[in-house]
C-alpha cells in the first residue's frame, strides 16, 4: 500500500497551534476529519509494513492514533488540542516487549521506541543484566545501522550510582539510565517525501536488535530461565 503525508496535514497542525480553542476547532471540524483520514491511511500502510518484520498487537492504523483532544486535568497547559499527529504500535505477546511510536509536527517530527517509564522490577532486571555483562548491549549501540539511525541511546539518567550497584562497575554509564529511548528525527522535507513511509519503517527495523535484547532480558530471570 502506497501512502504519504500531505503538506495540508502539517499546515493544519500549525493552524491548531495558532487557534487552540474549541470555537475555532468546531468551526473547522470537517477540515480536521479530512486531514485525519489521510493520517489514518498512512498509519494503516505503516502497520502493514511493520507486520512484515514484527508482530504487532495494534489492529489498525486508526486504533494506533492518539486522540487530538488533550487531557488537561493535571496540566498547567489548558489548551484543549494537540498540535501534532501521534500514535503507537504495541508489539504482540508477552515475549515481545516495547512499542513503536510516531510523532508528526512541522519542525518536530520523529519516530521513537523503547521504554519511557520502566517499572521498578523491570529497571532492576535491566541493570542486573548490564552489571553482569553489557558487552552484547554495547555491540548493539555501536552497530553502524544503529548509529546512523539513532546516534546514541537517549533517556533520563541519574547522576549517582543506583542503589545496590557498584560505583566502579564497567557498566556504570549504562546503570545510570532510568529510561531507554531510541529517537530518529525527520525534516519537513523528509516527512513530505514520497518515500517517507519506507524511511519510517527502516528506522523501526533498525530498532529491532535493541527491542529484541530488552525482550530477552525482561522475559527471563538472572539465570536465563523464562519468566513467561
Amino acid at each position: 500500500m502506497k501512502a504519504s503525508l500531505k503538506p495540508s496535514n502539517l499546515e493544519f497542525l500549525k493552524l491548531i497551534k495558532k487557534n487552540n480553542n474549541r470555537d475555532w476547532f468546531n468551526a473547522h471540524k470537517e477540515r480536521y476529519l479530512t486531514e485525519l483520514q489521510n493520517i489514518e491511511l498512512f498509519a494503516d500502510a505503516l502497520l502493514i509494513e511493520i507486520n512484515k518484520h514484527d508482530v504487532i498487537e495494534t489492529v489498525s492504523g486508526k486504533k494506533s492514533l492518539h486522540r487530538i483532544y488533550r487531557d488537561v486535568r493535571f496540566s498547567k497547559d489548558k489548551t484543549p488540542y494537540n498540535s501534532h499527529w501521534g500514535g503507537s504500535f504495541k508489539r504482540a505477546t508477552k515475549a515481545r516487549r516495547g512499542s513503536y511510536y510516531f510523532h508528526f509536527e512541522s519542525g518536530n517530527s520523529f519516530v521513537a521506541g523503547g521504554f519511557w517509564g520502566p517499572e521498578p522490577g523491570d529497571l532492576k532486571r535491566i541493570r542486573d543484566e548490564f552489571a553482569y555483562d553489557a558487552k552484547s548491549f554495547r555491540a548493539i549501540l555501536k552497530n553502524k545501522n544503529f548509529v546512523n539511525t539513532f546516534g546514541t541511546l537517549k533517556g533520563e539518567q541519574i547522576k549517582t550510582t543506583p542503589k545496590g550497584f557498584d560505583a566502579d562497575s564497567e557498566a556504570i554509564d549504562l546503570l545510570r539510565y532510568k529510561q531507554f529511548l531510541l529517537i530518529k528525527k525527520f525534516t519537513d522535507k523528509e516527512v513530505l517525501s514520497p518515500d517517507f513511509l519506507k524511511k519510517v519503517n527502516s528506522a523501526f527495523i533498525h530498532m529491532r536488535p535493541f527491542l529484541n535484547y530488552m525482550s530477552e532480558v525482561l522475559t527471563t530471570d538472572v539465570n536465563g530461565i523464562s519468566t513467561i
